[in-house]
């Protein structure tokens, strides 16, 4: 006589529990689907948890005693085999738990939603005159029609073309993916940064694709409507998921799936095991074989090692199209904590006659005096180079964008003046007003304004557009450049490049010059030139023999001294090389204080990724069964 066991995954953070447990399925129960909720005992305190039904299998009768399944929660199975596959390889990759990317992946429970939803989607596929402008688009990029019928994979290098309203036609590119891959009977997965990227999107999809084939997955939507949008997911009838970083967990059979921008910091989860996006679209590519693209204006390093080894193809537009770059003089470079050189402010004030001017800077920080390299520019010019603001409703006569959203900590050296440039926002808008009277600066902080006028401008917070053409633009790119981080310059481009894109229209040809203030060396050329490839290829060959991300992975180990040291312990069989392991070195725990807690990197070659990530992630296993209760904790791993 046999018995039904159900091998069910518990939806527990705890990393002991990351593994399959056997339960019996009573026969009460009836038919269960594998994938289905349920809820079953946990042996503690006579617990019951949810967990999720990942294989089903009839065994003899045995001496061994197995607890029985509670209750089946539900008839739908939520998590396909294709999905917790994905989810199991993405979190042994990262060293982490199956169940953190299901949490992401699969939305809580809505009763009225499942009850009202039917499998009873059809087939859509675009109208035969979206499907021309679809294909007018992607041959505009040679061969990349042929590449997404044969599921290759590239990197695509979008033109920095925008419409007469300054908004950017890259949209429509990943939109003409998308509609071919549909016509082709095929789901596609498209991934965005944040939400004014996929507005844009979504906008440029209802030009080729019915609105019934669009699924929008995004953190703004309530319970009830993600759970919906993820139910039409489940569905064989193809659609189009669009998102942010999580949708690329979503369980449709992908043909395409494609990122837009993968060095956007956005992609990559703040949460444990810490993924980036970019990597859970290569692990769910080699999976199923879709087509995956890459597309963004300039190119991550990252992205730059996939094309390096021949993983990825380079795709770009035969079409040379590139804005109108105005770097600074060398006389103009020798001014230190100069950010708007005077040519550049003449500049500015005479395209204040035709149309609104942008300013774009860095962060913004409370600088403790201003710069005296400004002395000897005029008041208004100085106010121009030290304003940073995000700007409110109606207009002003410059422009300024900051591109990011968090403070920046500045080190200063010796005798070294914080740029003027970087000031205070509300202090800078109370100085342009009172210098710029012909002009005033009225700061702005979410909607977008509802039309600009001539020489008066506006400022949006992290959008470069603005509601007019024929306006200079004056991107301060240098202070983007001093960030704490490695991938400083290609995150420099990545602020700035929107900026220059809004000034290209749809022919190419660029409405006016862009005064590229403070940059010079690589960084200048690569504006100059538009050859942000050529930049990322240099900057990787600068990181190899320093053994710097990504030319290598890195796994960051934080925890208290003796775990964080059983887990280096671990990975001495390994024979990693001398250097491999950076610290350990004391680190200030969560709520300020010092709990004597350590970080440890590790840096390992890619072949050896899934051997560090088991010893890993053995160790973190071991540490949080063996630790008493309240007695420390288990190390926290994130790799890269």
């Amino acid at each position: 006589m046999s018995r039904r066991v159900a091998r069910v995954l518990l939806d527990s953070p705890l990393p002991q529990l990351d593994r399959l447990f056997d339960y019996q399925l009573p026969d009460a129960l009836g038919e269960v689907a594998v994938g289905v909720r349920v809820r079953v005992p946990l042996r503690t305190a006579g617990r019951v948890v949810d967990g999720f039904v990942i294989e089903i299998a009839d065994e003899a009768d045995g001496e061994r005693t197995l607890s029985a399944v509670e209750a089946v929660v539900s008839d739908v199975a939520v998590l396909p085999e294709r999905l917790y596959t994905l989810a199991r390889r993405v979190a042994d990759r990262a060293a982490g738990s199956a169940s953190d990317i299901i949490r992401l992946a699969v939305p809580k429970r809505q009763v009225r939603v499942e009850k009202a939803w039917l499998r009873s989607s059809e087939p859509v596929t675009p109208t035969s005159d979206a499907a021309e402008r679809a294909n007018g688009i992607l041959a505009e990029y040679g061969d990349l029609a042929d590449l997404l019928a044969d599921h290759g994979r590239a990197a695509v290098e979008a033109m920095p073309l925008s419409d007469e309203h300054g908004a950017p036609l890259w949209p429509q590119l990943i939109a003409a993916a998308a509609a071919r891959t549909l016509a082709a009977g095929e789901s596609s997965v498209l991934v965005v940064p944040d939400h004014r990227d996929l507005d844009a999107l979504l906008a440029a999809l209802s030009d080729v694709v019915p609105a019934s084939v669009v699924v929008r997955h995004d953190s703004r939507q309530s319970n009830p409507d993600r759970y919906r949008a993820f139910l039409r997911t489940l569905e064989d009838a193809p659609c189009i998921v669009v998102g942010n970083r999580s949708a690329v967990y979503t369980p449709v059979r992908a043909g395409l799936v494609a990122m837009w921008d993968d060095g956007d910091a956005l992609l990559s989860e703040p949460l444990a095991p810490y993924v980036h996006a970019r990597d859970a679209a290569l692990v769910r590519q080699e999976q199923e074989g879709s087509a995956l693209l890459f597309v963004a204006h300039t190119r991550s390093t990252d992205v730059e090692r996939l094309v390096a080894t021949g993983w990825l193809d380079s795709v770009h537009a035969p079409r040379r199209v590139r804005p109108k770059v105005s770097l600074s003089t060398t006389e103009e470079l020798e001014q230190p904590g100069v950010r708007l050189t005077p040519t550049a402010f003449r500049a500015a004030r005479e395209a204040l006659s035709s149309g609104p001017v942008l300013v774009q800077v860095s962060d913004r920080v409370s600088p403790p005096r201003w710069s005296a390299a400004t002395a000897g520019i005029r008041p208004a010019a100085r106010a121009a180079a030290g304003r940073s603001v995000h700007g409110a409703g109606g207009g002003a006569g410059v422009r300024m964008v900051r591109p990011h959203r968090h403070g920046v900590d500045l080190h200063l050296l010796p005798g070294q003046y914080l740029p003027a440039l970087l000031v205070r926002q509300r202090a800078y808008g109370r100085r342009a007003g009172a210098r710029l009277p012909r002009h005033p600066c009225h700061r702005r902080r979410r909607r977008p304004p509802r039309r600009v006028r001539h020489r008066r401008a506006c400022a949006r917070r992290g959008d470069p557009r603005c509601g007019t053409a024929g306006r200079r633009r004056i991107p301060g790119g240098a202070a983007a450049r001093r960030r704490p981080h490695a991938p400083v310059a290609r995150s420099a481009d990545r602020r700035v490049v929107p900026a220059m894109v809004v000034e290209c229209g749809g022919s190419g040809d660029a409405r006016c010059p862009i005064h590229l203030v403070g940059v010079d060396g690589p960084v200048a050329k690569a504006f100059a030139t538009w050859s942000h490839a050529a930049h990322a290829r240099s900057e990787l060959a600068e990181r190899a023999p320093l053994r710097m991300p990504p030319v290598v992975r890195v796994a960051q180990v934080d925890g208290t001294v003796a775990s964080v040291a059983r887990a280096l312990e671990s990975l001495r069989e390994l024979q990693l090389p001398a250097d491999a392991i950076l610290g350990p070195v004391p680190v200030a725990s969560d709520d300020g204080g010092d709990a004597g807690r350590v970080r440890a990197l590790v840096r390992f070659d890619y072949r050896l990724g899934a051997r560090v990530a088991a010893a890993l992630r053995a160790s973190v296993v071991a540490d949080a069964v063996s630790r008493r209760r309240g007695k420390g904790g288990p190390p926290a791993v994130r790799s890269q």
